[in-house]
């Protein structure tokens, strides 16, 4: 059964793939699956809680904080299940430093901030990070670094955290 399942996952992944065709979709792909990036995403929270006002320092620490944890839990399900990425070329930098795909951190990070940002405003941010989050998802297929299962777990991860998150700040005494 689990077999049959990994072989859907891995047709329905390949079909979306466009890595190896050249052209502006994959540009365009490669830009969305790099803007997912942990380091990116960090070092721009940071650099807001650095400079921003309170309105947006509040919202950077929750970001960032939720993000961490987030990423520590990845990685602890991606080094006990250690499903191998698909076979490719492009994302060496991924392959390299984390050879295991499920799930998707790229996925579960960009829900995440999508999820905190809907939920903690302005309403122009979260529509924002709403409409960028499917397309980084999309990407992390397209450039043939996750299965489609990948990524719809780490959607899913993304969303939980999210929410736990938005739901843990009125006990944290810490409105945004």
């Amino acid at each position: 059964m689990i077999e049959r399942f990994l072989a859907l996952d891995a047709n329905h992944s390949f079909r979306l793939r466009i890595a190896e065709k050249p052209g502006a979709v994959r540009s365009l792909a490669i830009l969305f699956a790099h803007s997912g990036d942990s380091w990116f995403w960090l070092g721009g929270l940071g650099l807001v809680w650095w400079l921003g006002g309170e309105f947006w320092q509040k919202r950077a620490a929750v970001m960032f904080v939720s993000t961490v944890i987030l990423a520590v839990t990845v990685m602890a399900i991606k080094f006990t299940v250690r499903r191998q990425r698909p076979a490719g070329e492009w994302g060496g930098i991924y392959r390299r430093t984390d050879p295991h795909s499920f799930p998707s951190g790229h996925a579960a990070r960009a829900a995440l901030l999508a999820v905190l940002a809907l939920g903690m405003g302005p309403a122009w941010f979260g529509l924002l990070l709403l409409v960028w989050a499917p397309l980084v998802v999309l990407a992390r297929v397209a450039m043939g670094v996750h299965y489609l299962s990948d990524v719809l777990a780490g959607v899913a991860l993304g969303v939980v955290f999210g929410v736990l998150a938005l739901s843990l700040l009125p006990q944290l005494a810490f409105p945004v």
